[in-house]
């Protein structure tokens, strides 16, 4: 973890900064524009040029760590002016007040403004930990933090210390077990919610509010270490060309956790265009085939948090959107085997999939999925089996992606196309 402590050298840029600069961009920056070396252990707090976020570049000895904030509304109240200078120093308890949209030019002697309106604290010579200062959201007047949709409150902070204290012996991963138990936190298909746990009490520890057991052992991240799909050139099929009525009826496999999946990994990451990546949260993968021989990919997983286009047509509030957005599904890879040849397919394997793809998710997570999306990119695809299937044609994306700092496009715009599976989708949608 990163500590900001009083004895450290802190550089904030005056200039606003492109975000779209990673670490090596914002490394040459330092150098070229602020005249300091970025491997030096001084903290470089940078703030975009809307005024909404700020990153923070520090060096730890072994590496670089680039930790952002983005305010949920409004902006940063208080930057100091150019007026010629590249840079200006501050102390840990004005970055500490600066990251919680403070003004550290408001500091009295022998104190300094605290994060509550109206009153003033004593400055302590002690560390300021950076992640938990970066990872939750402002803490309101009562002390809540909203922590994945819900409200951590200091009575539910009291119930994990007391939690910890009553399983002296038992591992992190335990005690986030205990902690899903006592407080009724599980997934939709009724599994544990673990992870997100994990993530609560880390992060809590990291702010000072709980302490946690020694790590025991470090599991391999599969995100970061993922590694890429193998081919499978032992396996060749003879080129299928015939009409789709002499093919039906298809064998579609949901393959997702089953021997099959390693041969669909493989398959996409061979033949498509974007290669293989892993699908993101709740997914299925089909294997689709005719007589015995492999013809199509198709996998689907959570849709967007938010497509504007999309939410307007579906009519439901942000609210009703962050509740209900897991009963859809996106279809992020389609593959069509490169030795197939068959004239409809994939508008056919469209509609087949929109039959059962509902009851094979529930059959996995334990609930429904009402209304299915995806994108196309026109300039690659004019989308016509989606359209044969009877895909609707939402909108347009912005162009911007999720973490946009610019409202300015950044990628090619694409098309939103949807498939409602009932007709009172909406209902269903919207409900609750």
């Amino acid at each position: 973890m990163i500590q900001i402590t009083p004895q450290m050298k802190i550089l904030l840029a005056v200039e606003p900064v492109d975000f779209r600069r990673g670490i090596d961009g914002l490394a040459r920056l330092c150098r070229e524009t602020l005249a300091a070396d970025p491997l030096s252990g001084t903290a470089f707090v940078f703030r975009n040029r809307k005024g909404t976020a700020v990153r923070v570049l520090v060096y730890d000895g072994q590496g670089t760590w680039l930790c952002h904030k983005r305010l949920s509304q409004g902006k940063f109240r208080w930057w100091p002016d150019g007026r010629g200078q590249g840079a200006r120093s501050l102390e840990a308890h004005e970055l500490q007040l600066l990251l919680w949209n403070g003004n550290p030019e408001r500091v009295a002697a022998g104190g300094r403004e605290s994060l509550r309106k109206g009153k003033k604290t004593e400055e302590k010579n002690s560390c300021v930990p950076l992640f938990a200062l970066l990872s939750f959201r402002a803490m309101k007047e009562t002390g809540e933090i909203r922590y994945r949709g819900r409200t951590i409150t200091a009575e539910d902070i009291e119930s994990i210390r007391r939690l910890i204290a009553e399983h002296p012996g038992a591992s992190r991963r335990k005690l986030s077990e205990e902690l899903c138990r006592a407080w009724g936190w599980r997934q939709q298909n009724g599994e544990l919610r673990a992870m997100v746990a994990r993530g609560l009490m880390l992060l809590l520890a990291r702010a000072g509010k709980i302490e946690l057991p020694p790590v025991r052992w470090q599991p391999v991240n599969p995100l970061v270490e993922r590694r890429r799909p193998e081919p499978l050139p032992f396996l060749t099929w003879a080129p299928l060309e015939a009409p789709l009525r002499e093919l039906r009826p298809l064998e579609f496999r949901q393959v997702r956790r089953t021997a099959q999946e390693e041969i669909f990994n493989s398959f996409v990451e061979t033949y498509h265009y974007l290669r293989y990546t892993q699908p993101v949260g709740e997914h299925l993968k089909y294997l689709i085939s005719a007589r015995g021989t492999p013809v199509a990919c198709m996998s689907w997983s959570s849709a967007p948090r938010h497509i504007g286009c999309r939410d307007r047509y579906i009519g439901w509030s942000q609210t009703i959107r962050r509740r209900n957005v897991h009963l859809m599904a996106y279809n992020s890879r389609f593959l069509i085997l490169p030795w197939v040849k068959v004239r409809y397919l994939a508008s056919h394997i469209l509609a087949e999939v929109a039959k059962r793809i509902s009851a094979d998710w529930e059959a996995l997570y334990r609930h429904p999925i009402h209304f299915l999306e995806t994108f196309v990119d026109p300039e690659r695809f004019r989308g016509t089996c989606y359209r044969a299937a009877n895909w609707i044609r939402l909108g347009l994306t912005t162009g911007r992606g999720k973490d946009d700092q610019t409202n300015k496009p950044n990628r090619s715009l694409k098309e939103v196309l949807g498939y409602p599976l009932s007709r009172d989708f909406r209902e269903k949608l919207c409900t609750g």
